[in-house]
């Protein structure tokens, strides 16, 4: 492969994450948020807080002649400045007695308006503040309920062009974010998982801790989508030792790895740069054959690829006969061609690869 694997991949000893409780591992993983912008929600919590001050405001100087400053006389009035600064030492609860209310209409208002606005002015304060302080704890505990039920889920390695790609068609075919995993080092790729409701788990996919952590052990695939061939492999070693029934699909760069991973325990190895260097051929003579395939390739829109059980009326009959156009037959595990001998009959418990036309929603 020309290049160094990479040291201290496999260590048996970096089950350390794993053991971890999950205020151990806020930071590591990523849940993604329920709510909209906390920005967003700051600011308007901001402007509410504002309101209750206006209205604190304009209550007091609509009855200014009923309270009394420590340095004037009761009853000639408050100026809108000794109002304002009534309404904010009053509201955040400093209380600093200079100026009170005096007349029993006054301390009415008080009771029932100003003293409510108090509680509320300072729910928002302390609100906000509490939201930010127990963000950790929040995390934790989502951390934890994710991993005492997640299973059967699919952890896809690297979410650079392929794994994003890869992400959109698994989206595309009904799996909900919630059982894709995301693991990946860099920032703004995490960060473009949470925001497409995705959990992530910050670390490299050739740490045995760090699988685990990603759920690997309970997943049904692992998609392994790194930048490097050499990286692929040892991420498919660690994943199949940890997942030996797992279904590990990877891609690679060069046809000359193909073998390495296989022989690692991958069950599909995706050539990229063949691929791409096919379809680039192709286009220059045959460019509607390619419009095509990525026609095919393409979940939500024009055909799709799909696979689908086999129905009883179909058993026994032979997959060029239905009225879907099928590509093959998977039986045992195994993809026949439609044009086998072992695909002239369908049996049952047979799975059946067909082109199927999409509707966009």
């Amino acid at each position: 492969m020309g290049r160094p694997l990479p040291s201290g991949s496999m260590s048996s000893s970096g089950d350390g994450l794993a053991g971890r409780p999950g205020h151990a591992l806020v930071g590591v993983v990523r849940m993604p948020a329920n709510g909209g912008s906390p920005v967003r929600t700051i600011t308007r919590r901001v402007l509410f807080a504002l309101l209750a001050l206006v209205v604190t405001v304009v209550i007091v100087y609509a009855d200014r002649g009923g309270y009394r400053d420590s340095n004037g006389v009761a009853g000639h009035g408050l100026s809108l400045i000794d109002c304002v600064y009534y309404a904010l030492v009053s509201l955040t609860a400093t209380g600093y007695g200079d100026i009170v209310p005096v007349t029993e209409a006054a301390r009415l208002v008080n009771i029932l308006v100003i003293t409510p606005l108090r509680v509320l002015f300072l729910i928002v304060l302390i609100g906000t503040t509490l939201e930010v302080l127990t963000e950790r704890s929040r995390q934790s505990f989502k951390i934890q309920r994710w991993r005492s039920k997640v299973r059967d889920h699919v952890v896809v390695v690297g979410y650079g062009t392929k794994g994003r790609a890869a992400v959109a068609t698994l989206l595309g075919e009904g799996v909900e974010p919630g059982q894709i995993v995301v693991v990946d080092m860099t920032k703004p790729a995490l960060e473009a998982a949470s925001a497409r409701g995705l959990v992530t788990v910050t670390g490299s996919g050739t740490r045995s801790d760090v699988l685990r952590v990603a759920g690997v052990p309970k997943a049904r695939a692992v998609v392994i989508a790194t930048n490097r061939d050499d990286t692929a492999v040892l991420v498919t070693l660690t994943a199949r030792e940890l997942a030996p029934k797992a279904h590990l699909v990877v891609s690679v760069r060069e046809a000359e790895n193909e073998h390495l991973l296989r022989q690692s325990g991958a069950d599909q190895v995706v050539v990229s740069s063949e691929t791409a260097g096919r379809l680039l051929g192709m286009a220059t003579s045959t460019p509607s054959v390619v419009a095509m395939v990525e026609d095919l390739l393409t979940p939500d829109v024009g055909l799709a690829i799909a696979e689908r059980e086999v129905e009883d009326g179909e058993v026994g009959g032979s997959p060029r006969h239905l009225s879907d156009i099928v590509l093959g037959v998977v039986r045992n595990g195994t993809l026949y061609r439609v044009d086998a001998p072992e695909a002239d009959a369908i049996e049952t418990g047979d799975r059946l690869l067909y082109v199927k036309k999409v509707t966009p929603a």
